[in-house]
């Protein structure tokens, strides 16, 4: 999938005007029927099936459906179990470029990720209790690196309750292993299913609290993708099913040096010290020589979480990396304006350029996660950060940097949400 791209200076991009909000539309049949059609041949190679459990409860009543996000296939699965329901999707405000009015007639509800966006609210609550459609929402908000779930946001069980309709769930195993992100979405012959349930009824959402709401989402979605491959022993005899692998590795288990992986082929190579790891048809890794350190790709990516959160600790973490910088104000299109320098430490982000005109900065506390993302839009890897006036795609131009930039917001975010509670409960006793 492409988008609209042109080339303007950062002034006139400025200067653009913004789009006006407007309310969703229910998605007209036809539209609703011509997905459901162009999604067959893509879930007919998947050999797609799903399960059912307590949808009884659910009837015709609208209702919050929140699915796990693993690759472009998740849309078209969601079609093919809710059809002929319509379906008004909270997607991010990028997939409007080049296509506003067929979006707004397909009933998507845009939204920037990891941006405080209180009108969402408005427009969901409007969209199930106004246009009777049923809000399909990811709250992961990003597709997974490690085919694990990505952090939610807390207290979700806030909205739930002021929405006050059933909610169901759409797990999904075989999606993320089937067209992995890493893989520069590479299609890989893997059956996919899904289970669909409902979680919460309105009456249930009533007697629950916010903390036991929030717990429920967490064991939902407390999937592994790389798990259920090795589990279910599906194997992948893809010649490249390591290729990209080392835009979630990037840091080597042996010597722990950084941006010296490649994962090509079948196998990760660490150029620094020299060793390489084969991966397995199961998606398992195993050094060619001496210990491996992490068969289980989740596992290395957890231990680089831990090292990120030593750095951070230490005051030792840094970003500081030269950028081609994309932004946009409105769905006309995303504009090129030049080129600039992207920082990161524990006082958030730093963007400046565009000979000068540019300087934006972000706090560690403006959100919990980060909007990054692989191959966006086949443009290239990105670092997106802003606002609701603007957005920032930041494209890296040396090393694989995205994946721990991603971790280290998320784990700043929550050492800088924890300092003030301390302080308080200090102040308290």
């Amino acid at each position: 999938m492409k988008i609209k791209v042109k080339n303007r200076p950062y002034a006139q991009v400025m200067a653009m005007p913004r789009p006006k909000r407007r309310k969703p539309l229910r998605p007209h049949m036809a539209f609703r029927t011509l997905i459901r059609a162009l999604a067959i041949p893509d879930l007919m190679s998947a050999k797609f099936t799903y399960t059912t459990e307590r949808m009884e409860l659910v009837g015709d009543r609208p209702c919050l459906i929140l699915m796990n996000h693993s690759s472009f296939i998740d849309l078209k699965i969601a079609y093919k179990i809710f059809f002929p329901k319509p379906l008004s999707i909270v997607c991010t405000s990028d997939g409007f470029v080049g296509k506003g009015l067929l979006m707004r007639l397909i009933g998507s509800i845009p939204t920037n990720k990891f941006v405080s966006d209180v009108r969402l609210i408005g427009d969901i609550k409007y969209a199930l209790h106004e246009k009777q459609s049923n809000v399909l929402m990811y709250p992961e908000a990003s597709y997974s690196f490690d085919g694990r779930a990505t952090p939610l946001p807390r207290k979700l069980g806030v909205l739930l309750k002021k929405l006050n309709v059933p909610v169901v769930t759409v797990i999904t195993s075989g999606a993320f292993s089937r067209e992995p992100l890493y893989n520069c979405l590479q299609k890989r012959p893997v059956p996919v299913t899904a289970h669909v349930r409902c979680l919460l009824t309105p009456e249930e959402l009533q007697e629950k609290s916010v903390a036991e709401i929030d717990a429920m989402l967490d064991e939902e979605f407390s999937f592994d993708g790389f798990a259920w491959q090795r589990d279910n022993n599906v194997k992948i005899d893809s010649p490249k099913r390591a290729d990209g692998l080392n835009r979630i590795l990037y840091r080597c288990a042996a010597c722990g040096s950084e941006g010296h992986m490649e994962g090509k082929g079948t196998t990760l190579t660490c150029h620094h010290c020299g060793k390489v790891w084969h991966m397995d048809e199961l998606g398992q890794l195993c050094a060619a020589e001496g210990e491996t350190e992490f068969a289980h790709i989740p596992d290395w990516y957890q231990w680089e979480r831990e090292q990120v959160r030593r750095e951070l600790q230490a005051g030792e973490y840094s970003l500081d990396v030269d950028v081609d910088i994309a932004m946009m104000v409105n769905y006309s299109a995303i504009y090129r304006v030049g080129t600039g320098r992207l920082t990161h430490n524990e006082n958030g982000f730093t963007l400046t350029g565009c000979d000068g005109q540019l300087h934006y900065e972000q706090g560690p506390r403006a959100c919990y996660s980060l909007y990054a993302d692989y191959y966006w839009y086949e443009l290239g890897d990105i670092i997106c950060i802003g606002n609701n006036d603007v957005l920032y795609y930041c494209f890296p131009k040396g090393g694989d940097v995205v994946a721990k930039t991603r971790i280290a917001t998320e784990e700043l975010y929550q050492m800088k949400k924890q300092r003030p509670e301390r302080k308080k409960t200090e102040q308290m006793a």
